[in-house]
């Protein structure tokens, strides 16, 4: 499903025009990509978690042919945890 698919379901299941649903698909991907910058976990019931982890700086290689040492900087990462009803959904 991609975000235009997603549009459409929630405009026909909730009886909203395409922009209206458009609208409230943004506004609610919006805050969870606010709350996500900021540190914050979301969690929707139902569905599972998004959280932010650090990742600490590391050595590396360049490439497994090129033993050139390269330093990962230190960043985050958003990571998503599955809650219980969709994991045995999926199984």
């Amino acid at each position: 499903m991609i975000k235009s698919e997603l549009i459409e379901f929630v405009a026909k299941k909730a009886y909203l025009t395409k922009k209206a649903a458009k609208e409230a698909v943004e506004t609610v991907l919006e805050e969870i990509y606010r709350r996500l910058a900021k540190g914050e976990k979301v969690t929707l019931s139902g569905f599972g978690t998004f959280f932010v982890k650090k990742v600490k700086a590391k050595k590396g290689r360049k490439s497994p042919n090129d033993a050139t040492p390269v330093v990962h900087k230190a960043h985050r990462v958003v990571r998503f945890r599955v809650s219980k009803k969709l994991k045995s959904v999926v199984k």
